[in-house]
């Protein structure tokens, strides 16, 4: 699928994100720093895990509200108000003193508003394309946000110590030309908008999702991803804690590899493979079946992060890595286009939301995996992260594949 042949919607979503997550990636995980230098580690651990739990509880009103209003008069409205924040933070930064407390209250109305319209951008691309193209515009999507994010992972390191009021200036700047990007280019589609059915706007939002919880299919993929997706969040969480205190250290010359240094190799490495192998990956995998191509994916996924999690030498660790890398690039465009297929019309915006479980139930497995190694040793934690795949390939191979195998097999049925 050649670029011209992309909907306008699609290519102002891709474009959009890219210089968006490029330029917020440089900031964004630096979070954690600047508040913890601000005023404390205690009150910046609990201020970001209320923000978290605020972003995914918007993000569920989000998709609600995504279904019911035009979603070009979301995106356009709740990211006019995201840069406007930016703006904010910006401004907090320039005194000598920086103004803590307005810059955390303005990040927080920033979680707030993006969240809001998050599932109304995640909706425009399965309301722009049709089952046959939606792989090769995710498997684009992926491309460019690991893209972006490498981008962004560069300026932050080069900025954000000696440069952090220019570097929130051009985030600031970026944030606001996307609304005007918005109302500019994005076409509102011709796309069903769910009716009210309460007149209680809390229970006609519970009764939204409650459809949802009731599509056993994706529920099943859902959470089968959270577990598939926790060994990828684990690298970050146990696998670089473990790294840093039993990795032991290589020497190139005169530059050491320490547990820290290592882990960094690790994601650079992954980003690097992402960004030039995944048209390749996704030119072979055509040639093959959906289920077979989302098999081997996962199990080559698995037994990448399975070896991972308690290897300690350098070149097992880089081998191993390279192969859970390419079992991701393998797996993740099928899963992607195949949820994206089983999503009713008139609920794009609430379901996408719900999805996001996966991310939100992974992470938390993730940050549980730090204590659970307490107690564990390397292996037993190798044990335990193949578990977790066994039991997320066996929920997304049958929410994906099962369900429309049985389907077609009752039709057979009752046409003999």
């Amino acid at each position: 699928m050649k670029w011209k042949d992309y909907p306008q919607n699609i290519k102002v979503r891709l474009i959009t994100s890219f210089f968006n997550r490029a330029v917020s990636s440089a900031v964004m995980p630096f979070m954690a720093l600047f508040f913890a230098q601000e005023v404390g580690k205690v009150w910046a651990g609990a201020f970001l895990v209320f923000t978290v739990i605020i972003g995914f509880l918007i993000n569920l009103i989000g998709g609600y509200v995504s279904d019911r209003f035009p979603r070009k008069q979301v995106v356009v409205w709740t990211s006019a108000l995201s840069a406007i924040f930016f703006h904010l933070m910006t401004i907090s930064l320039l005194p000598d003193q920086n103004w803590i407390w307005l810059f955390a209250a303005a990040y927080l109305f920033f979680v707030v508003t993006s969240s809001l319209g998050r599932p109304a951008m995640h909706a425009l691309i399965i309301d722009s394309t049709t089952p046959e193209n939606r792989k090769a515009v995710y498997t684009i999507e992926y491309w460019l946000t690991n893209l972006s994010m490498a981008i962004g992972a560069a300026l932050g390191g080069l900025l954000y110590v000696n440069h952090q009021i220019e570097l929130f200036i051009l985030l600031t700047i970026t944030a606001s030309g996307l609304p005007i990007a918005f109302q500019i280019w994005l076409q509102d589609g011709d796309v069903e908008q769910r009716k009210q059915q309460h007149q209680n706007v809390l229970m006609d939002v519970l009764q939204n999702y409650r459809v949802a919880f009731r599509d056993l299919p994706f529920v099943k993929v859902v959470v089968g991803s959270m577990f598939i997706f926790a060994a990828e969040f684990s690298l970050n969480s146990y696998i670089g804690v473990r790294l840093a205190e039993t990795f032991e250290a290589v020497s190139i010359g005169s530059f050491e590899i320490v547990g820290v240094r290592m882990l960094s190799l690790l994601n650079i490495q992954n980003m690097l493979l992402v960004v030039c192998l995944t048209f390749f990956v996704s030119r072979i995998t055509d040639k093959f079946s959906k289920q077979k191509v989302l098999l081997t994916g996962l199990i080559v996924y698995s037994i990448g992060y399975i070896t991972i999690t308690s290897a300690d030498v350098w070149y097992i660790l880089i081998l191993f890595n390279f192969i859970a890398t390419i079992g991701e690039l393998i797996y993740s465009p099928v899963r992607n286009a195949e949820q994206a297929n089983m999503i009713p019309a008139d609920k794009r915006g609430s379901y996408s939301a719900f999805s996001n479980i996966s991310f939100s139930g992974a992470d938390l497995l993730a940050r549980s995996t730090i204590i659970i190694g307490a107690y564990l040793v390397p292996s037993m934690m190798s044990v335990y992260i193949g578990v977790l795949l066994m039991i997320g390939t066996f929920l997304v191979y049958t929410g994906l594949f099962v369900r429309n195998y049985t389907a077609q097999k009752e039709i057979i049925t009752k046409l003999s």
